[in-house]
């Protein structure tokens, strides 16, 4: 009995370590950097675009409205790390369920912004990745590469078996297409990870003005594109055992050119965490958190990721 009240009054005696949330702005460039996954300037940037959109102005049942600053570092905050929101409470002095409405309210606001951070170039924009693409791999004419990736949820309420994919866990898919840089030029999220590669990419916003977005360029793919009728995708050719030496160096080309679109990939999961096991089995959340964390790949593409300089490694990931 003695014991049961001490646990109680030990729960009572918790305090919340996040009622001087305004510290975190005060962090130096390295320390704020590696919280956060983003510049001082980047953060000023993002923070000035989303205000002026209306994030930080609207407050509910009577109370005090919660700083748009405030909100951003929590949207970065979850982006970039596996807590809960039980965690994020505690940390930032909001209730969860605040917190909870709190990144979807912004994650609703940075998506509307898309165009500001993921475009598609124009005629003049696609030469110079043509030529970084040609002295990387050697093939002419590719402006990019295009890849599917596999994003780990939960099963989800509906449907929930689609989205069994072949390694037998549950995702939702990532169609990008990425420069010599690794920057996004399109994204596509959302369709259950059983669906094949090929079929994502016919169904995509992308596909029907193809020859008016590609022109005379085209894109690198893997063996998930053989045959199927994509006149813009270079792909290797389907190794029957027969294959002639020159065959076999062109593989090897459009191996070494489709490496930007995998460290991008394995850059993305690598900065922004949540994406390694998304837990909310709202889709429409998990679409928005996918986009979200295209749109601050860009924003960040200039900076290499602190702990992996050379790229980040996707050698454990099974996604």
């Amino acid at each position: 009995m003695c014991c049961h009240l001490l646990l109680q009054r030990t729960k009572r005696l918790i305090l919340k370590t996040g009622t001087e949330w305004e510290v975190l702005l005060h962090m130096d460039e390295h320390t704020f950097a590696r919280h956060f996954r983003v510049t001082r300037p980047q953060f000023e940037y993002l923070t000035m675009k989303l205000q002026e959109k209306g994030v930080g102005r609207e407050h509910h049942q009577g109370l005090p409205p919660v700083p748009g600053t405030k909100k951003v570092l929590m949207l970065l905050w979850c982006m970039a790390n596996q807590n809960s929101f039980r965690e994020m409470s505690d940390k930032l002095d909001v209730s969860q369920s605040a917190a909870h409405q709190i990144i979807v309210d912004v994650l609703q606001i940075l998506c509307t912004l898309g165009s500001n951070f993921v475009s598609w170039p124009n005629a003049c924009e696609k030469a110079t990745p043509a030529l970084a693409l040609q002295r990387l791999c050697g093939i002419p004419g590719v402006t990019g590469a295009i890849d599917g990736c596999h994003i780990r949820v939960q099963k989800l309420p509906v449907r929930g078996v689609d989205y069994m994919n072949r390694k037998s866990f549950f995702s939702v898919l990532l169609q990008g297409i990425v420069d010599d840089r690794g920057r996004f030029l399109d994204i596509c999220a959302g369709p259950p990870g059983r669906e094949h590669d090929a079929r994502m990419l016919r169904a995509s916003p992308f596909f029907e003005p193809w020859q008016e977005k590609m022109a005379a360029y085209s894109v690198l793919g893997d063996r998930a594109y053989i045959g199927r009728d994509f006149p813009f995708v270079v792909t290797p050719r389907r190794d029957n055992g027969a294959l002639t030496c020159e065959e076999q160096l062109q593989n090897n080309k459009t191996s070494r050119g489709r490496v930007v679109v995998e460290q991008a990939f394995g850059r993305i999961k690598c900065m922004w965490r949540r994406l390694r096991d998304l837990q909310n089995t709202n889709i429409k959340t998990v679409v928005m958190m996918i986009m979200a964390a295209c749109l601050l790949h860009n924003m960040t593409i200039a900076d290499l990721c602190q702990l992996h300089p050379q790229g980040c490694p996707r050698e454990d990931d099974d996604n």
